[in-house]
């Protein structure tokens, strides 16, 4: 994926389009300096017209193209639409009909609260799972029968679309799209930019997931979101089989059958995971981090996340940070390039 449009249109909240631009263009800087002589990416901010426009709060920005030169592009971010949404999509039939194109050419998009709008009225939601600004969720309903609105989401992803609520959700899939865009080193270094929590949210977890997810249980998969969110606490595979209405049998049946794992093996993937964030990004112990994830005995936890990643909890915390130094080192601290 080499060329990024993040579309600007008049009256959208500035900061739906600020965000993704600042993080992908961070993480292209990041990417070249990892990779020497590696070429710049496209990413620019497009508009209908090309010409300067309004944002809320009066602030001004000045698309670089008009999608009319833009004939192909590989990721495009739709902004967030202060005011009546209908208003602004029936203002700018051109440039939905460019969104639909720009999808059947291959295209990925992301759009951020009401700008899923655009989307909708460009029919490529169709059947599809997909969420909007809360405000708005009857409205959309209405409007737009046949998508699947998704009330009790900030984040939704089906096929190349991906959808937010809001526009704090939408730096949890940019993070995601960087990590598939570029590798999950240079998404871990953004994320350490930009933000000072030490795990990613419940909702980048989960869209992680879904992409690993191809089977449709529905049940195993309100499941799998329980212990996602969930996977600190002690957690009985009896008490939960019973909490969602399902024998223990079943439960480890049909949970084999569509994840390919046990519910335990899955649990401990996701505690694992994070528990490497913590090693990773905090200065917590390992008694410390082997507790917040979810495991009383620290011996235990150490034991398996050695048999699990090769090598102990405090060889890992050695390695990656070893890893992130020398980075930083190579770069001399700073960022090379224009942000």
């Amino acid at each position: 994926m080499k060329h990024v449009t993040i579309l600007a249109i008049e009256q959208s909240l500035a900061s739906s389009i600020t965000i993704p631009l600042e993080m992908i263009r961070a993480a292209d800087v990041i990417r070249r300096i990892r990779e020497r002589h590696s070429p710049a990416r496209k990413i620019v901010i497009a508009s209908h017209d090309g010409l300067t426009l309004t944002m809320t709060g009066g602030i001004r920005i000045q698309p670089e193209l008009s999608i009319t030169q833009i004939a192909k592009t590989d990721l495009i971010f739709v902004p967030a639409l202060w005011g009546n949404p209908n208003a602004i999509v029936n203002k700018f039939p051109a440039l939905t009909q460019w969104l639909a194109q720009q999808y059947e050419a291959g295209a990925t998009i992301c759009s951020v609260g009401t700008g899923s709008y655009f989307l909708a009225e460009a029919g490529i939601l169709n059947n599809r799972s997909a969420t909007t600004h809360w405000y708005y969720f009857d409205d959309f309903q209405r409007r737009y029968g046949q998508v699947k609105l998704q009330r009790k989401r900030f984040i939704t992803h089906a096929d190349r679309l991906y959808c937010t609520g809001s526009v704090n959700a939408v730096r949890d899939v940019t993070l995601h799209l960087v990590e598939r865009l570029f590798t999950p080193a240079v998404a871990d270094e953004v994320a350490h930019h930009f933000t000072h929590e030490l795990k990613r949210s419940y909702e980048s977890m989960l869209l992680a997931s879904e992409e690993k997810n191809t089977h449709h249980d529905e049940q195993i998969i309100k499941i799998q979101e329980w212990l996602q969110k969930n996977f600190q606490r002690a957690i009985s595979l009896k008490t939960l089989a019973e909490q969602f209405d399902i024998s223990v049998r079943s439960f480890n049946r049909r949970f084999r059958i569509a994840a390919d794992k046990t519910p335990l093996q899955y649990l401990q993937e996701v505690r694992l995971e994070q528990a490497k964030a913590l090693l990773k990004h905090s200065n917590l112990t390992v008694a410390e981090i082997a507790f917040s994830v979810g495991y009383q005995d620290t011996s235990y936890f150490a034991a398996l996340f050695k048999r699990m990643n090769a090598v102990t909890p405090i060889e890992y915390r050695h390695l990656v940070r070893t890893k992130l130094f020398n980075v930083d080192t190579e770069s001399g601290g700073e960022f090379e390039g224009d942000l």
